[in-house]
């Protein structure tokens, strides 16, 4: 197994194509972000989010999804969750958006 990714997300297909749909679609998907984040919040607290995300936000904000805050927020915090996690969670994202007629998988 390769383990010389060159981002985080790199080392998990599915995970790589929500970052790169969220990149792609930043517009279109913030809707299905903010989503993603109300569900987080009711496993957690928002206090608990925002206090998390204070702590893992860079200093300096000059990657693409540090331009808007709902996107960043979502990136970060599925930056930061155990790999089961990121996977479920980026397998649901994935599924909303083809629920939702945004997406379809070309390979299912």
């Amino acid at each position: 197994m390769n383990h010389n990714y060159k981002r985080w997300y790199d080392h998990d297909p599915v995970l790589l194509e929500v970052i790169n749909l969220l990149q792609n679609y930043q517009t279109e998907l913030k809707q299905q972000a903010e989503i993603f984040l109300l569900e987080i919040e009711k496993k957690v607290s928002k206090e608990a989010i925002d206090k998390f995300y204070e702590m893992v936000r860079p200093k300096v904000c000059n990657r693409w999804y540090d331009k808007d805050p709902v996107i960043s927020r979502t990136v970060e915090l599925l930056r930061v969750v155990p790999p089961d996690v990121q996977k479920a969670t980026a397998n649901s994202f994935l599924k909303a958006l083809e629920e939702m007629g945004i997406y379809h998988k070309e390979n299912a």
